[in-house]
């Protein structure tokens, strides 16, 4: 049986509780169908600390739907009363043709990743990079 691609069975989730985890997250989703996978990005400062939004990615793009179409502007249960709805919405690709949160390529700041690193070395103790090119010489 094919699945149908990821954009459509990844669900986007915003707004819940910063004490909420991914486990919550399980429990409150798991009713709408099986669950391939959670991804809460956390701070880059604070690993223990998460950003408040998480992927959650549906084996059935019909379960995703059936997600967000019963918890959008809803609560956590567990968090009722706390005033925290949250927001959900089939995760859009980013502009590096993935799902967001698929990976944790892109869960933190581009200045923390090696590649950065090596093109931009020596440029925060007063020295600058090498030019790309010079001008027609």
């Amino acid at each position: 049986m094919a699945t149908a691609g990821p954009s459509r069975s990844t669900v986007y989730v915003s707004g819940f509780p910063s004490q909420a985890d991914e486990q919550q997250l399980l429990d409150a989703f798991i009713t709408f169908g099986d669950i391939l996978e959670i991804s809460i990005p956390n701070e880059s400062s604070n690993d223990g600390k998460h950003r408040g939004y998480a992927f959650i990615t549906f084996a059935n793009p019909a379960d995703a739907q059936d997600a967000i179409d019963n918890y959008d502007l809803n609560e956590l249960p567990g968090y009722r009363g706390q005033g925290k709805f949250l927001k959900c919405s089939i995760a859009a690709p980013n502009k590096f043709g993935n799902v967001a949160g698929s990976g944790n390529k892109f869960d933190r700041a581009l200045w923390e990743s090696e590649e950065w690193l090596k093109t931009n070395a020596g440029v925060e103790d007063g020295t600058e990079a090498a030019p790309a090119a010079a001008n027609g010489e």
